[in-house]
């Protein structure tokens, strides 16, 4: 493919994921759309705008605390700590500050 073709390429691929999206309400195929569209064309413009697509569809149907869960899950990973502290030792806030007399 010659680089003269990628962008009108990208715009086309992301055409087609927007109506798999929006007009068709077809999640499943949108999402490997928008997939696709970042892994061919990771620096062209249509790529960040299927990044927030993805997004949208995640919001849409993943639950609220579910989607907080599986971040808190991915957060410990990254910081080496897989498994959750028990929550009875973690500090519910800053401590009191101490009273003088």
């Amino acid at each position: 493919m010659s680089d003269h073709k990628a962008p009108a390429e990208a715009t086309r691929e992301y055409a087609a994921a927007y109506a798999a999206h929006y007009s068709a309400r077809d999640l499943p195929t949108a999402l490997d759309l928008y997939e696709k569209l970042m892994a061919s064309h990771a620096s062209a413009p249509e790529a960040g705008y299927s990044r927030s697509q993805i997004q949208n569809i995640v919001k849409l149907v993943v639950p609220e605390q579910e989607l907080m869960d599986a971040q808190m899950e991915l957060a410990r990973i990254c910081l080496g700590r897989p498994e959750p502290t028990d929550a009875e030792s973690i500090p519910a806030g800053p401590p009191a500050p101490e009273q003088t007399e």
